[in-house]
């Protein structure tokens, strides 16, 4: 089974869904959209669409990128 992405990502003005099918060098798609709802609506149909057990990473990243900040 090959490996899917997604990504929801606030720039301060937009929200932005990416998705990738088949690791770093897979396909990606992305989506913008004006508010939070729309774009949380988009990221749980990608993800049933999608088989396979999904993994929230958020957590993981946040503590990565506040370890790195403090070093």
């Amino acid at each position: 089974m090959a490996r899917r992405d997604i990504w929801l990502v606030f720039n301060g003005r937009l929200w932005r869904v990416r998705g990738r099918l088949g690791g770093d060098g897979g396909q990606e798609v992305s989506y913008d959209f004006p508010d939070e709802a729309s774009a949380r609506s988009m990221v749980d149909r990608m993800m049933k669409t999608s088989a396979g057990t999904w993994r929230d990473l958020t957590e993981a990243v946040r503590q990565e990128a506040n370890r790195r900040r403090s070093h």
